[in-house]
């Protein structure tokens, strides 16, 4: 039996910021094919912020509450602070993941990243 902290089941029972953006700014998807977790993150960006943040995960407990807590560390910051948010950030956060579910929070930041990226990716291409 895999014990998780009081912070990682809250954010697994209640996940925070769940769904999508129907007009997102910047979308980014990762998976792992090995656990089967799926994570997509949508981005809203006004004034070089992060105005809303919202994902959609399939996967296990670890990696719902990874996403819940990776979109509410990104609300507000810059995208340079979020691209700073990292799996081992994440984790502290989260009050620690057990070892064999700290992939899943690799997945939560590499998929905010790639969500940050596909938004910069869409700016460079409207110049």
């Amino acid at each position: 039996m895999i014990m998780y902290g009081k912070k990682v089941m809250d954010h697994f029972m209640n996940p925070r910021n769940v769904g999508d953006i129907k007009d997102a700014d910047g979308i980014g998807e990762v998976g792992n094919p090995v656990c089967g977790d799926m994570m997509t993150f949508y981005i809203k960006v006004k004034d070089n912020k992060l105005d809303d943040v919202k994902f959609k995960t399939f996967g296990c407990g670890a990696a719902i509450a990874v996403s819940s807590m990776v979109s509410e560390m990104a609300k507000g910051k810059t995208l340079d602070e979020a691209l700073k948010i990292s799996n081992k950030s994440v984790a502290e956060e989260l009050g620690g993941l057990p070892k064999n579910k700290l992939h899943c929070s690799n997945l939560g930041a590499d998929a905010l990243h790639k969500a940050i990226e596909n938004y910069q990716e869409k700016q460079k291409n409207k110049k």
